[in-house]
């Protein structure tokens, strides 16, 4: 597997249930958090609000897509709502930090989130040093994984060479248009209950369980 990974330049990780563990309590306080949006902002019941949440991700990639195309929905608005969450149960993770730093090249976030969420999450785990940019759902102009169109405005901002690229995301489904542009891509198990967590397709190249162990691997072979 490592010896493949050699000629990589561009490490692109996804952030929520990558970069820290898919049973930590983050994002379960972040749809929390939706469902409640949506109670409030449309007075609906908590199934009604969870029924709206489920039809719009399905449909399109997040449930703030859906929103903004059928409900008129600031963005900001709900991203800061939503992304107010507790990050007590998150500490640094300087084992992280020191795998990351030593990949050869440059490390991106690529999350549907927005920079702020990002942002205090790389910071709590003590890692934010270690990326140069965090693309986000703002700078994707709100189109979401697994759209392909901003997966192309990342690798143009950025001087990406697909062929030079690996990204790492926990939904599966996120990973087909890496491939598709010739992306290395690695699927890290774990959050399977979520749709589109696992892959229907022959567009994953590794599957991995563990982050730090595989960046363990990686970096002793390419370094």
């Amino acid at each position: 597997m490592t010896n493949a990974l050699k000629n990589i330049d561009s490490w692109i990780f996804d952030l929520d249930n990558t970069l820290y563990p898919a049973d930590s309590d983050l994002f379960p306080q972040v749809s929390v958090r939706m469902t409640r949006w949506i109670m409030d902002r449309f007075q609906l019941s908590e199934a009604e609000a969870i029924e709206k949440r489920g039809a719009y991700y399905k449909k399109y990639g997040t449930t703030l897509r859906g929103l903004m195309l059928h409900d008129d929905v600031n963005p900001d608005d709900f991203l800061g709502y939503v992304h107010d969450i507790d990050l007590t149960s998150l500490g640094p993770n300087p084992r992280l930090g020191a795998l990351i730093e030593k990949l050869p090249g440059r490390r991106l976030v690529y999350t549907n989130g927005s920079r702020t969420h990002a942002s205090r999450i790389l910071a709590k785990l003590g890692i934010d040093k270690h990326f140069v940019e965090i693309f986000d759902i703002i700078a994707a102009d709100y189109v979401p994984k697994p759209d392909p169109r901003p997966y192309l405005t990342l690798t143009q901002r950025f001087g990406i060479d697909p062929a030079r690229a690996c990204m790492v995301e926990d939904l599966a489904v996120n990973l087909e248009p890496a491939k598709a542009m010739g992306m290395t891509t690695v699927w890290l198990e774990g959050s399977i209950g979520v749709d589109g967590a696992r892959p229907r397709g022959p567009f994953v190249d590794y599957t991995i369980t563990n982050l730090t162990d595989w960046l363990e691997s990686v970096v002793g072979a390419t370094g």
